[in-house]
């Protein structure tokens, strides 16, 4: 996780960047977060914090229009109230680590209320559906990247494009070794399906800002567009 904290005027805004979950469809993603601590309200309230969607949902917490459904912020629902907000203990840090580690997870299907006793059937089409839309933020963030945040978005691809474009490569070919399933199960046909669509763009997107490791891509571009 990279965090880059930043004051601007007095809604004292921060931004963090949640990076590098691996062995969840969120593997080598960038999402970008807004945190704003209002004097009026903060400590005493939780931070407003606001997600950078693009109009997709990549997971049940984060919701297209930017809200960000968390116990720790209130936003959830039915929370147990040793896991809200605490004036005297909480932290800004404790928010961006619960994003990270209870939001950003190797099975998204399990965060949404409700779904825990409706068996394992669904947890990993839910899971490939994350890392397709995983893939597509990808491509938004490099064509529309947060003002002052452009560059860190550069320099990540630039260093983790040729392993993004690895993984998807894996799930095409039905690389046993490559799974978004704990149990092993092979990805689905769908997925094979939406990967054909998304993994040409992801190649331009990273060749033209200079990715490395892209050019080993062209024969096997060629071979799925074929």
């Amino acid at each position: 996780m990279e965090q880059t904290p930043s004051t601007f005027g007095h809604s004292r805004t921060a931004w963090t960047c949640s990076v590098r979950r691996w062995w969840t469809p969120y593997e080598d993603g960038l999402f970008f977060f807004d945190l704003q601590l209002p004097p009026s309200t903060y400590p005493a309230e939780p931070p407003l914090v606001h997600y950078r969607s693009f109009g997709l949902r990549v997971n049940p917490n984060l919701y297209p229009s930017g809200t960000v459904c968390l116990s720790l912020l209130g936003t959830f629902g039915g929370e147990d109230a040793a896991e809200l907000w605490s004036p005297a203990k909480s932290t800004v840090l404790q928010v961006v680590v619960s994003i990270q580690a209870l939001v950003l997870t190797a099975q998204p299907y399990y965060n949404e209320q409700g779904n825990k006793g409706m068996g394992e059937r669904n947890v990993l089409p839910y899971a490939e559906n994350a890392y397709l839309l995983s893939l597509r933020t990808m491509l938004h963030l490099l064509r529309r990247p947060p003002a002052r945040f452009d560059e860190l978005v550069r320099a990540h691809f630039r260093r983790r494009g040729q392993f993004v474009l690895r993984r998807c490569a894996a799930y095409l070919r039905q690389d046993g070794s490559c799974t978004l399933d704990a149990d092993e199960r092979p990805c689905s046909e769908g997925l094979k399906l939406g990967l054909a669509g998304v993994v040409p763009r992801l190649v331009e997107a990273f060749t033209n800002i200079g990715a490395e490791g892209c050019e080993e891509f062209d024969q096997f571009l060629k071979a799925i567009q074929n």
